[in-house]
């Protein structure tokens, strides 16, 4: 949450790009829904016949949705076929959240950097 308020306070737009197809029910149910300005889920992609991860379709979508390149994009992922996704797609930086045990995975798909937890992401001067 800090991330997503840190974010939102520079003004970044944000995305997420979850496979699941009941992610806009659980981002309601959780009060999250308006922390993002697009998201791209399961659903989205059925809709718009578009691959899953590993394939970057969605990532794709989401920067185009968020109108932004993907070269000034950022992915944040925990899934070794996120990462992929992420780096296939050419976006400017792919950063491998390493939850359990896959950084030289998370490494391998193509990740930029790998941290520990999105806490550990230097965001540069705070607010």
């Amino acid at each position: 949450m800090a991330l997503l308020e840190r974010l939102r306070g520079g003004g970044i737009p944000v995305g997420l790009v979850p496979a699941s197809r009941n992610a806009q029910a659980l981002l309601e149910a959780a009060g999250l829904e308006p922390a993002f300005d697009v998201i791209v889920d399961g659903l989205v992609a059925a809709d718009q016949g578009l691959p899953g991860k590993p394939d970057p379709a969605m990532f794709l979508e989401a920067a185009r949705r968020l109108g932004v390149s993907p070269e000034r994009s950022v992915v944040i992922e925990d899934a070794v076929s996120g990462v992929k996704a992420g780096h296939a797609g050419g976006f400017g930086l792919v950063v491998g959240i390493d939850h359990a045990g896959y950084r030289e995975q998370l490494d391998a798909a193509g990740a930029d950097v790998v941290l520990g937890s999105v806490g550990q992401l230097d965001l540069g001067a705070s607010n």
